[in-house]
């Protein structure tokens, strides 16, 4: 089942420490909506603007597998509202201002990324089911300390 043009269910799912583990990391039916909002409102600008097709790195997360990853419970992965995203090639702290520009947003989180390194890390984008609960948090967390930007 399409997500939107170019987004699988199949994508929201994927995980390679889920495959090594043999975890479960099938989203409910009950979170099918909100895959659905991540897809239209992040993924998908997100291609339309970048033209290259790209599958997020972890996006729907269970419970077993949240766990396994050191994630906090209350994550919203576990609920299929956030996603992480790294485009092969592009400078990730580039890409987030572009995210913060361009997208409406909950949150989003430059993880791990190091300015010697452009393509460190990755970005985290998280939404929430009524976008008038938005809080345009913008932060850039590099494995030890958290900075809000703007």
């Amino acid at each position: 089942m399409y997500l939107s043009d170019h987004f699988h269910i199949t994508e929201a799912s994927k995980d390679t420490l889920a495959a090594r583990m043999s975890i479960n990391n099938q989203p409910p039916k009950a979170l099918q909506e909100n895959l659905y909002l991540v897809a239209q409102n992040i993924l998908e600008p997100i291609r339309d603007e970048y033209g290259e097709p790209f599958s997020p790195k972890s996006w729907y997360r269970s419970a077993e597998l949240n766990r396994l990853l050191g994630a906090k419970p209350e994550s919203l992965h576990r609920q299929g509202l956030a996603v992480d995203i790294e485009l092969l090639g592009w400078n990730n702290e580039d890409f987030a201002h572009w995210c913060a520009e361009y997208l409406d947003y909950d949150r989003i989180i430059l993880e791990y990324y190091h300015k010697n390194d452009p393509h460190s890390g990755w970005v985290h984008l998280q939404i929430m089911p009524d976008a008038r609960a938005h809080r345009h948090e913008f932060i850039h967390f590099d494995g030890t300390n958290t900075n809000y930007l703007t």
